[in-house]
């Protein structure tokens, strides 16, 4: 069993922080263009902040602040709690079930990155 050097671990890890980058990211801006279909309601106006809140913490996982990735572990945590709190009876639509996926893949990703960075 042959070891990887360092230099591509570092880059396996690179990569998992720019994929978690770029699912918030995606979140985001999805739902932020989901006001131009909803009707403009109060919980449609919580979806854009947090989906702003999203693109604000995709921008900042492209540099190297562990800050960064609290954040990118903590604010899908809180958002997928909310949406799982608000809809009655387990009754998500597809779009809620895929939001919830990308949360888990950025939670999931920020995790290992940042258990693999080093002082």
């Amino acid at each position: 069993m042959s070891l990887k050097p360092p230099e591509t671990i570092h880059a396996s890890f690179l990569r998992l922080r720019v994929v978690a980058a770029m699912l918030i990211t995606l979140s985001g801006i999805g739902q932020v263009a989901a006001l131009w279909f909803r009707e403009l309601t109060g919980a449609a106006l919580i979806d854009a902040f947090i989906g702003v809140v999203y693109i604000i913490i995709g921008i900042g996982l492209q540099g190297q602040s562990r800050f960064t990735l609290f954040l990118a572990i903590a604010a899908p945590a809180a958002a997928a709690a909310l949406v799982l709190n608000s809809t009655p009876g387990g009754a998500h639509s597809a779009l809620q079930i895929a939001r919830l996926l990308a949360d888990l893949g950025v939670i999931i990703c920020s995790t290992v990155v940042l258990a693999n960075t080093r002082e």
